[in-house]
């Protein structure tokens, strides 16, 4: 699969799915892939974009290379309700696959080797939850972001993924600029 150079968006939707396919198990259906693919080719074009990221999902439901697809195509159209719906499904996705609780509220440091970033299926995980925290956030649902930033720097104590800086600015909410 070929990435997109010239695209000038953050990250294409096709870089995405190329890494969750190399390193989150592979198997996607070719008709998902070319799904994948065209969205990636339209993604200035939202309806159709939109449309084959839904027929990826329909082909493909539970396979991370379209749930991350999907979630980057709503965060960067600042369609935040509808990525949180697909952050949701990541996080039940890396909960699965890495044997956590269903709730991150129930997941402990020592469910998983959180610590060594190198481990792709548990930073899955705290990838997904910082997504969720932030969007929780952006939508003003600041004590559920606040909650789930402090799970993770519980998860993730050495701060790999870069919670804190997330509750900085959540701690910074609402002062003044001379304070």
């Amino acid at each position: 699969m070929i990435a997109f150079a010239d695209r000038h968006e953050p990250q294409s939707v096709v870089d995405a799915t190329v890494l969750a396919d190399a390193l989150l198990g592979g198997g996607l259906p070719p008709e998902a892939e070319f799904h994948l693919w065209e969205a990636g080719l339209s993604y200035h074009l939202d309806e159709v974009a939109e449309r084959h990221l839904q027929e990826a999902q329909a082909l493909a439901p539970d396979h991370a290379a379209v749930l991350i697809g999907l979630y980057r195509f709503y965060f960067y159209k600042g369609r935040h309700a509808d990525a949180l719906v697909v952050a949701n499904l990541c996080l039940d996705k890396a909960a699965r696959e890495n044997s956590l609780a269903a709730d991150w509220r129930n997941v402990a440091a020592s469910d998983a080797e959180f610590g060594r970033y190198e481990n792709i299926l548990p930073r899955f995980y705290l990838f997904t939850l910082k997504g969720y925290a932030y969007l929780q956030m952006r939508l003003g649902n600041l004590d559920e972001g606040r909650a789930a930033l402090s799970k993770l720097l519980e998860l993730d104590p050495s701060d790999k993924i870069g919670a804190r800086v997330l509750l900085e600015v959540l701690q910074r909410m609402g002062q003044d600029d001379d304070a």
